[in-house]
């Protein structure tokens, strides 16, 4: 044999914004290697499996939505032959995009799971090259906020524009001013339309409500300054 035998992993970064922050989700291993160790949710890739089969099954899991409700793309292929003390593993990250969810439930092989800020991982004390992953998927995310609507993943089907700067201002690190937000918004072509309706959860008068619209590019994009 000239070839040394290889497993086949999905890993997850699964990002969302509560209480204004962004967060991930993370679990606590149960089991070896790095038992005990913070982790990205994940898994192999079982023979009956594509890759992205593997990847909306382990969000299912470990979100309890269905992952037809939610923003789910590749971002890279992690290979670097010491990445997994088991033997020789790649794996194909995910980036998933989720509005606000409740306390996750930890899966099979996870002694717990928990939404945990960004900002506050311990990067040095993630399993395999988890770090490395994360980072390089919330640079992504923050990225396609420039260009794409993919603010609107993180919101409810129907959101106001004060709800879809609190996206920005979490995932970015940064706050925006409401009212030059307001008008970038709504003046960008089918980036959000009206409902018709209104809704006062985010205090004070009635505000408009909106939904996603057709665009996939933001023309011109957002800037995080």
């Amino acid at each position: 044999m000239d070839f040394e035998p290889l497993g086949l992993a999905a890993d997850l970064v699964i990002l969302t914004v509560r209480d204004g922050r962004l967060q991930v989700l993370l679990i606590r291993r149960g089991i070896a290697p790095y038992q005990g160790r913070w982790a990205l949710p994940g898994g192999f890739v079982r023979p009956d499996e594509d890759l992205e089969t593997t990847a909306r099954r382990e969000l299912a899991e470990e979100t309890g939505l269905s992952s037809e409700r939610i923003h789910l793309e590749q971002v890279a292929t992690y290979g670097a032959p010491d990445r997994d003390p088991r033997g020789r593993v790649v794996s194909v990250a995910y980036l998933a995009l989720v509005p606000d969810l409740p306390a996750p439930v930890a899966g099979s092989d996870a002694a717990s799971a928990h939404w945990v800020d960004v900002a506050e991982v311990d990067a040095g004390r993630l399993a395999f090259d988890h770090h490395r992953i994360l980072a390089d998927a919330v640079e992504r995310a923050r990225a396609k906020l420039e260009y794409s609507p993919l603010a609107t993943a993180f919101c409810p089907p129907e959101f106001t524009i004060s709800e879809l700067r609190g996206v920005y201002e979490a995932v970015w690190g940064t706050p925006l001013d409401p009212r030059n937000f307001h008008r970038k918004v709504t003046k960008t072509a089918d980036f959000v339309v009206p409902t018709g309706g209104t809704t006062t959860r985010d205090g004070g008068r009635p505000a408009q409500l909106f939904h996603r619209g057709t665009a996939t590019t933001l023309h011109p994009p957002m800037t995080r300054g």
